[in-house]
Order: C-alpha cells, then sequence, then structure tokens
C-alpha cells in the first residue's frame, strides 16, 4: 500500500471516528479559503451567499476515499448501460426533444443519439442529478486532502460561476465529487464549454429543460475532436491464431492492414475504411473484440474508464436502431478467475509496474504494466494477461 494511499485511509478514519474534530478543521480551513477567495477578487456578496452555509460532509469524504475491491464485470455494466428502462427513456427523450436535438446535431456535428446516450447515463435524462449542495461537496473534498488542489480549482469555478450570475449557491447542486446537471459537469467543465443555446442569457444545466445542458456536451464534444459519422467502434472478429501482441488502444492501424491481417467484422463482412483504428479486447479475446475510433478516445474526456466509454457507445448505437453486441461474454476473462486478475494486478503494482486497482479488470493500464514488466525481464512484450505470467511473478 503507498504512503498517500496509507494517508488516505488514517485521514478517512480519523473524520470517521470524530466528526467533531473533522468539522472544527474544515471552519478553519473554509475561514482561510474564504480569505483567499477575497484576495482573489470574489465580492463579499458572493463569498456570503455561497459559502455561509457551507457544512463538512463525512460521506462526501468516505465515497471519495472508497475503492470498489472488485469492479462490476463488463456485460453487468452494458446491461446496465442499455437496459430496457434505459432504451425506453432514451427513445422517448429522443422524440420528445427531436427538434431541440436535431438543432444541436447540425450546430455542433454531435449525434443526437450520442448526446442522449450521454445524458441517459450521466443522469437517467434529468432523472437524477444529485442533491447534494455542490459548495459544501467542493468544499469539504477541497478541504479533505486526497485531491485537494483539484477541488479547490473547482470550488473557485463554482465562484465563478455565482459570481457572473448563471446560478445561485441554491441552485448547484450535484454528485458526491460536485458534478452538475443533465449531463453532469464539474465547475470547471462549465466555465470552459458551457452554452446558452436557448438565448436566455444565461447557460442553465440545472433547471428542468435540458437543453443547455445538451448543446453545452455537445461543445464539449467538438471541442475534443469528434467526427460526425463516424462510429466509436465496430464489433470485429479475429482469425484463429492472431498476434495478441498488436491489440491495445495504443497500437492504431490503418484499416488495410487490419484487413491483411484477417480482420474482419463480427457478422464476417469486410471491416470498412472509417480511418485509423485499434483493436480492443475489454473481456479477453474469447469476450467482444472492438475496433475503436477517434470517436471513442473522445467520449473518454468525458469519462476515462474504458466501460463508460463502450457503454455510452453501446447506447447510442441501439438508440440509433443497431444491433446488440455479437458476442459472448466468458466468465473468467483472459482465462483466468477474478482473483487470479487480481492477484496479477497486485502483484505487477508491487514490483514497480503500475497496474492499477487490484479489481480483476485488466484493462489498458494492466496490459501496459504487463508489457513494461515483460521487457524488463527480456520477455517477448504481447501484454498479455496469463496464469503463467502470475507464475513468473511468484
Amino acid at each position: 500500500m503507498s504512503l498517500t494511499r496509507r494517508a488516505v485511509i488514517i485521514t478517512s478514519l480519523a473524520f470517521a471516528a470524530s466528526p467533531a474534530v473533522a468539522r472544527t478543521g474544515f471552519e478553519t480551513w473554509l475561514k482561510k479559503f474564504r480569505r483567499k477567495a477575497t484576495r482573489l477578487g470574489f465580492s463579499e456578496r458572493t463569498l456570503e451567499a455561497s459559502l455561509k452555509g457551507a457544512e463538512f460532509l463525512p460521506k462526501v469524504v468516505a465515497n471519495d476515499s472508497r475503492q470498489a475491491e472488485v469492479a462490476k464485470p463488463l456485460q453487468d455494466y452494458l446491461a446496465s448501460a442499455a437496459s430496457g428502462a434505459r432504451l425506453s427513456g432514451g427513445q422517448k427523450a429522443l422524440k420528445k426533444y427531436k427538434n431541440t436535438l436535431s438543432k444541436i446535431e447540425r450546430t455542433y456535428g454531435v449525434e443526437k443519439e450520442v448526446l442522449t446516450a450521454i445524458w441517459g447515463m450521466e443522469s437517467a435524462y434529468g432523472g437524477f442529478r444529485g442533491t447534494l449542495p455542490v459548495f459544501s461537496t467542493l468544499s469539504t473534498l477541497a478541504f479533505e486532502g486526497r485531491r485537494r488542489e483539484l477541488f479547490e480549482a473547482e470550488l473557485l469555478a463554482a465562484l465563478q460561476i455565482v459570481e457572473a450570475g448563471h446560478a445561485t449557491p441554491a441552485e448547484m447542486r450535484g454528485s458526491f465529487a460536485g458534478a452538475m446537471g443533465h449531463t453532469q459537469f464539474m465547475p470547471s467543465t462549465y466555465q470552459r464549454h458551457a452554452q446558452d443555446f436557448d438565448g436566455t442569457g444565461h447557460a442553465n444545466i440545472w433547471g428542468d429543460d435540458p437543453t443547455d445542458a445538451l448543446a453545452s456536451t455537445a461543445q464539449l464534444l467538438k471541442a475534443e475532436g469528434w467526427r460526425k459519422g463516424q462510429p466509436w467502434a465496430v464489433e470485429v472478429t479475429l482469425p484463429h491464431g492472431f498476434d495478441l501482441a498488436l491489440t491495445g488502444r495504443i497500437f492504431p492501424r490503418k484499416t488495410r492492414d487490419w484487413q491483411r491481417l484477417g480482420v474482419t467484422t463480427a457478422s464476417s463482412a469486410k471491416l470498412a475504411d472509417h480511418g485509423n483504428g485499434a483493436l480492443i479486447l475489454p473481456a479477453g479475446p474469447e469476450g467482444p473484440v472492438f475496433m475503436v475510433y477517434n470517436n471513442f478516445h473522445v467520449i473518454k474526456k468525458y469519462n476515462y474508464a474504458d466501460s463508460y466509454a463502450i457503454g455510452v457507445g453501446h447506447l447510442s448505437d441501439r438508440l440509433a436502431g443497431r444491433g446488440q453486441i455479437r458476442s459472448g461474454f466468458p466468465k473468467n476473462p483472459w482465462g483466468m478467475s477474478t482473483r487470479e486478475r487480481q492477484a496479477l494486478q497486485q502483484r505487477l503494482n508491487d514490483r514497480g509496474f503500475a497496474a492499477g486497482n487490484p479489481d480483476g479488470v485488466i484493462g489498458e493500464k494492466g496490459r501496459a504494466a504487463i508489457r513494461a514488466y515483460e521487457q524488463s525481464r527480456g520477455l517477448p512484450v504481447t501484454g498479455v494477461p496469463s496464469k503463467a505470467l502470475l507464475a513468473s511473478l511468484g
């Protein structure tokens, strides 16, 4: 366990054991922060309205410190992402906001199904936008210490939103991390990308009308390089004996190169040219294999998890009338049990090869750690998890 991680756990336990002590420390920190904000030029009116009622929220600290021991398997994640309820809700949203979404698509060049999928994933189409007061949440996280600088910057961005008159502190409610509105923008994201698409004078991502939130999300994707008409991914089939060392997000190739290597679509059709693509194996080679393109990486700018990007992409495909994922999911990806995959991640971490949280899901970070380990030992560099690799780590 790293010293940083140990310190976070000790700090969190101290908070849980003595909330009164934590609140006293919080109040002292908040006074110092308020003096800093005054020096930065924020008005007393904004500071009084935003910070006077800010409270220390122990449950926010606990949520920030928690790490799941075992991540949800991809098939379970996708079953939730494209559940019957989410598909039905998305279809209703597409119908209800047809004109608005079409206008946003024409303006920003981002497909309406993609925007609707993100909306559905982030807040269930506005049904769960978060109820925690943002200034209490961000103040707590800025004080708590694990990512203090990050959340202090977000707290300053939230003050700027109030100072500019875009929202009142009471309107600014959100998640455990301070994300707000229909598509869960952090305050700094709002500052960079918020759009007043309905022309009211303020970009309102908090109200019941999702127009500004959807346009703001489209602007974010456009700014990150979204390419209209390009799929996020295509499910593919690999030929027998395919060299798995060629797979991974960091190894893109031209379509003709993949064609020469025998890669086809999952329906055995010729792979169409959508630009350079890379192969990912989110459930190992026995599960679905995806050829991912630029737009996959753009979705990851919204949320870095591969499972999230796949979930958004798959939901958008379903909303656009495309079919389900063809391949089944193996019980044990990479031919290893969950405990074996966790042990592999932990042993790589222990040897100084950063494989990420030992949650049993070996993604791109884990495979990069394997490559680094293999290279250090003079082994063939494949990045492929296996029981033999686990045994070699002792």
